[in-house]
């Protein structure tokens, strides 16, 4: 069994204080309203979560990525929404703190680590997704500049990225095709740079999720995440790994968010004289989403852990598949034990049901991630 350290248990118990006492009140009201939580965010920054990913010598927390999965599991136990604007923009922030130059380091990550700016990622487009090689967003190189024309969606934080990191082609003609993909940081008031609209959903309310656009969008070509074309899908790819501990996290918290509600519907409600708790069908139910909450969770941590030795694809897409599934797993369940009232906006579970099923979507579909982890077994990267 993977254990805490003292330090580790500490700031687990401090988040969850956090959100016991700042989120969870206030979450679904504002959920159902559609309203964006800039207060809470406000709470994050002065708490410094914003800098979970970026080094101490940046002004950040240089967090360890057990303490990073944490965080996710805690906040999204309160409210799924306000894990993901800090996912999109710690995974961008790593990617710069590990692949941008001196100058980049200097100009982004102070700012972006006491949250005065923010940052987010975008790399999905209309016709690629988990395909990330199919993009056709591009970038020429016109003198000392680049000229980029695209668009991009499902991205989170778009209206608030300054810089907003983006994957390109800078080179059409090469096979295979990652070999002419980059990352360009591109400025929030950079012409041509449009965010067209905010995407309805079906769940994960609170941070926008958006469409955006390049016209002959000019950035300057200091704006090359680390100086060297070519090198963007690998900056992507380590920057991922880390973004399915997140999810894995977020995972953890929707499920045990589902199971808190369950147990204590169960001791209240009463059927036929006697709290439903009792009832063997009940217990059966809550046995089985405990047992596979506590294993998820056991699963994210290891996974977490093994991002200290470098690449992690196997383990980290292990976690994010079997934790995004416990989580929806869990959501149903949970629905099944409150009844109708598990379908009432009035209760919890409905959000928690809404929130799930991104979870096998986001950082990789479930499918795909399933072929990567085999991959990494067959070719001795992974071992079990």
């Amino acid at each position: 069994m993977f254990e805490l350290s003292e330090e580790q248990s500490d700031f687990k118990t401090s988040l969850r204080t956090f959100v016991d006492k700042e989120i969870i009140p206030v979450a679904r009201e504002m959920e159902a309203k559609g309203e964006y939580p800039s207060e809470i965010i406000d709470k994050l920054k002065a708490m410094g979560l914003f800098g979970l990913t970026i080094p101490e010598e940046h002004d950040g927390l240089g967090i360890d990525p057990v303490s990073f999965g944490i965080v996710f599991e805690e906040l999204a136990r309160g409210w799924m929404g306000i894990a993901g604007v800090l996912g999109s923009h710690t995974m961008a922030a790593k990617m710069i703190a590990e692949h941008g130059n001196d100058e980049q380091k200097s100009k982004h990550l102070s700012a972006l680590a006491s949250g005065e700016r923010r940052t987010a990622l975008a790399l999905t487009e209309p016709d690629a997704g988990t395909d990330l090689q199919g993009i056709k967003t591009t970038a020429k190189k016109v003198g000392d500049k680049y000229v980029i024309n695209g668009a991009k969606m499902w991205i989170t934080n778009a209206r608030h990225a300054d810089p907003l990191p983006v994957l390109v082609k800078t080179d059409t003609s090469t096979t295979p095709a990652h070999k002419g993909m980059s990352i360009l940081l591109v400025n929030a008031d950079t012409p041509g740079f449009k965010v067209t609209k905010d995407i309805p959903k079906l769940g994960y309310k609170g941070p926008e999720s958006c469409e955006i656009v390049f016209d002959n969008c000019e950035v300057s070509a200091d704006a090359l995440l680390g100086g060297v074309e070519g090198r963007g899908m690998q900056q992507v790819l380590s920057a991922l790994q880390w973004g399915r501990v997140n999810i894995a996290g977020r995972s953890v918290g929707i499920a045990q968010r589902a199971l808190e509600e369950s147990v204590a519907y169960a001791q209240e409600r009463e059927s036929f004289g006697q709290p439903i708790s009792q009832f063997q069908a009940i217990q059966l139910r809550v046995g089985r989403m405990a047992t596979r909450v506590q294993a998820a969770r056991q699963l994210m941590y290891w996974s977490a852990q093994s991002l200290l030795k470098g690449r992690a694809d196997g383990e980290t897409g292990m976690a994010k598949v079997f934790c995004s599934e416990v989580a929806l797993e869990s959501a149903i369940e949970a629905m099944s034990i409150h009844g109708g009232y598990g379908y009432s906006k009035e209760y919890e579970i409905e959000r928690l049901y809404r929130d799930a099923p991104l979870m096998s979507i986001g950082e990789g579909t479930n499918d795909i991630l399933n072929t990567v982890i085999a991959k990494s077994i067959f070719s001795g990267r992974t071992a079990i």
